[in-house]
């Protein structure tokens, strides 16, 4: 697979300078790697899962670790020894360790791990902070500048 020179979209990106390293950064990370394969998948509106297969790999043998927003997958099995005494006709399952990188979105956390039948599922939370979230503002309800507010009703003071 060849590399792609994102160098253009820095000249004419304001703004976005982050998206187009993060792209960069996936694109050196998994470059030529396509072990183990894995899905990405929307569960809900703010929930994903990333299940990658790890065919012969035990919860011993994974490491799932999250750092200033990248998802990083590890494996390595336990004994390599222990398989080197075996004596294969054919060796077509890959225990070969491997190190898998997610970047995630602002506000996404991991909430759980499990592995089940070879597959290990990660889900995935966007929990937006209360400031983040979108909210209504309701027209005529604020003071405008320049404006003074328009009094309805002054207590009986304007009476006097």
């Amino acid at each position: 697979m060849s590399t792609i020179d994102l160098t253009p979209l820095y000249r004419t990106m304001v703004g976005f300078d982050r998206m187009a390293s993060m792209i960069d950064n996936a694109s050196r990370l998994d470059g030529a790697q396509g072990y183990p394969p894995y899905n990405i998948e929307r569960v809900g509106d703010d929930q994903f899962a990333i299940e990658i297969a790890v065919a012969g790999f035990g919860e011993e043998d994974l490491e799932i670790e999250t750092k200033d927003g990248l998802l990083t997958v590890a494996g390595r099995k336990a004994d390599p020894e222990a398989s080197a005494e075996r004596e294969f006709l054919h060796r077509g399952i890959a225990e070969r360790g491997f190190l898998r990188r997610f970047q995630l979105a602002d506000h996404v956390v991991v909430t759980g791990a499990d592995l089940r039948n070879g597959l290990l599922r990660i889900d995935l939370l966007r929990e937006l902070p209360e400031a983040k979230k979108p909210r209504k503002i309701a027209i005529g309800q604020g003071p405008v500048t320049g404006r003074k507010p328009k009094l309805i009703d002054d207590g009986g003071k304007s009476a006097a």
